[in-house]
């Protein structure tokens, strides 16, 4: 059972993070853009599945391939 909390998609431009907060933005984007890459590829069944294109989609390679089952709840704000 593998509990994941994403912690959303930020725009850095409202956000106004600086420092350390700007990198953790900017590492947030990049593993829910790889996430999708993954979701995309499997689901035009590509013969190659991105998984290693970050440590979020690598450790969750045995859930989202073979006969592994997935429940995903998404919060989503129109702003």
């Amino acid at each position: 059972l593998h509990l994941c909390d994403l912690a959303g998609s930020e725009r850095l431009d409202r956000s106004n993070a600086t420092g350390v907060a700007a990198s953790e933005t900017k590492s947030i984007n990049k593993s829910l853009s790889s996430l999708a890459d993954v979701f995309t590829a499997i689901g035009q069944r590509a013969s190659f599945v991105p998984f290693r294109n970050s440590k979020l989609t690598y450790l969750l390679q045995p859930a989202l391939s073979g006969s592994g089952k997935m429940c995903m709840f998404v919060n989503v704000s129109p702003t």
